[in-house]
């Protein structure tokens, strides 16, 4: 499994991108339909014969905002007849490296309700429950996460 960087006019990305937001739209109806903010730093995990099989971004919260400094995982997502094969954990794991390398002192992320397949994985990998932020403060379902990034010493 290999973990590459991606531009965000990326074909593969986009194609994932489109996947994700349709599953979003499935499980939860047009709500679950929301856009990335720019800024955000775009990752692919590559299968055995180097197709993007799946995707995630890593987006900065900016100087004003609830978390400032902290990363947040944006748009998990692995093909379904790529799961069950460890794809999204390691895509985690890298997007985690990002994030460290960036100097994010957390990762946050959110998931609802409706996929639990994203909250097992996400609390397997160390993350927490954490209160509501932004949008989500009033978004019934909704699961907030948080992990502390060890950042390396300088």
């Amino acid at each position: 499994m290999e973990i590459e960087e991606r531009s965000a006019d990326d074909v593969e990305l986009g194609a994932l991108l489109a996947a994700a937001f349709a599953e979003l739209v499935s499980r939860y109806g047009a709500e679950g339909r929301s856009q990335v903010k720019g800024g955000a730093r775009y990752f692919v995990v590559l299968d055995e014969g180097r197709r993007a099989v799946g995707c995630g971004a890593v987006q900065v919260f900016g100087p004003g905002s609830e978390y400032p400094g902290d990363g947040e995982v944006k748009r998990m997502y692995v093909v379904p007849a790529a799961r069950g094969r460890g794809y999204a954990r390691a895509l985690l794991a890298g997007l985690e490296d990002a994030a460290r390398a960036a100097g994010h002192p957390r990762l946050r992320l959110t998931t609802g309700h409706r996929q639990p397949e994203a909250i097992a994985l996400y609390e397997s990998s160390g993350y927490t429950r954490t209160e509501a932020w932004g949008k989500y403060v009033d978004q019934p379902g909704t699961h907030c996460y948080v992990k502390r990034m060890q950042l390396p010493e300088r």
